[in-house]
């Protein structure tokens, strides 16, 4: 066990978009526990798009990051010590934690996860966050059924690659896009999206939906925003869902960008939009790794990752993540 812990912590508030200038690197010590407390060493830790939102000093579902404060992520880790009876030295956990090495946790919101089911990183994407969002967006906001069309933004990152993968196992008709040839490819030859297309080289997007869905976008799952979003919407067929999860084409705005046109045609085609957060639908959460824990053993789902090493390496796949250069779900190697 190192004899030092190490932190990311914020030292500035991004103006647009994020740079390493805003992240600092510092060495502190490893926590003491009290009662009731546990002591985690860090193995995986989770960077994710929302994390671009805590970075501003703005209320929102979930309260922002302080300057000179430790960040918080997802994070997969080990207990090393424990005054907790509800976790044993050597257990596995799952939670939200700091961008450290070492972090101290009451154990409120902590899960314990085995590592004989699935690498451990897994439990931060295809059996975490990402997978559960995907899950629930799909079954409870997009209520997709089987014969439907289905267009998912963003599809080869964490959440759309498995609302894509469900997609097929529901019996929809899959449809996604992407940003790279390489991750179009991964779409539909290795995933089973039934047709795929790169929206950096497609033209115009509407009419590219227009003609790989000749009958209208039952479910968008949507996760990018702007002009993709604005085409999905000229596309929606009657009484269609807009499941809204994430808009990362804003998220580096210095000025808010005006909405989509084409917003008449929600009441013209009875369209559903609505927005959501995973932690209010925990229950379904739960039901969803159950599932995938089976569908990724027989092959139903499977995943891709981005994997960069070690905690200084954050910041930087933090921002690559923002500007779609992983290909998966990205995360970070701290062990």
């Amino acid at each position: 066990m190192s004899e030092k812990n190490y932190q990311i912590r914020l030292k500035s508030r991004p103006k647009g978009w994020v740079s390493p200038e805003n992240f600092d690197y510092v060495e502190a010590e490893i926590p003491d526990i009290g009662d009731g407390q546990v002591l985690i060493r860090n193995l995986y830790l989770s960077v994710d798009p929302y994390m671009r939102g805590r970075m501003n000093d703005a209320p929102s579902y979930i309260p922002p990051f302080q300057i000179g404060e430790v960040l918080e992520a997802g994070v997969v880790g080990q207990v090393i010590k424990s005054n907790n009876p509800k976790f044993a030295q050597g257990d596995h956990v799952v939670g939200m934690l700091g961008w450290e090495l070492y972090s101290r946790s009451d154990g409120s919101g902590l899960m314990k996860v085995d590592p004989s089911l699935a690498p451990l990183s897994y439990y931060l994407g295809i059996l975490g966050m990402p997978g559960m969002t995907a899950y629930v967006g799909l079954t409870a906001i997009g209520e997709a059924k089987k014969g439907e069309t289905l267009f998912v933004s963003a599809a080869s990152g964490a959440v759309g690659s498995v609302v894509g993968q469900l997609g097929r196992i529901f019996g929809c008709h899959v449809v996604g896009c992407a940003g790279a040839d390489d991750k179009v490819a991964y779409l539909t030859q290795e995933l089973g999206f039934d047709r795929a297309f790169n929206y950096k080289t497609a033209g115009q997007v509407h009419k590219k939906l227009a003609e790989l869905c000749p009958a209208g976008i039952d479910v968008n799952f949507e996760n990018v925003g702007g002009e993709i979003l604005e085409a999905a919407l000229w596309n929606m067929s009657n009484f269609g869902r807009i499941v809204l999860c994430g808009l990362i084409a804003h998220y580096n705005d210095e000025k808010m960008a005006p909405g989509p046109r084409g917003m008449g045609l929600i009441i013209q085609r009875r369209l559903k939009v609505q927005g959501f957060i995973v932690f209010d639908h925990m229950d379904l959460g739960m039901e969803y790794i159950q599932k995938a824990a089976g569908w990724l053993k027989d092959g139903q789902l499977k995943y891709h990752e981005s994997v960069a090493e070690g905690l200084d390496q954050a910041p930087q796949a933090f921002i690559g993540m923002l500007k779609g250069e992983n290909f998966g779900k990205q995360v970070v190697k701290l062990d």
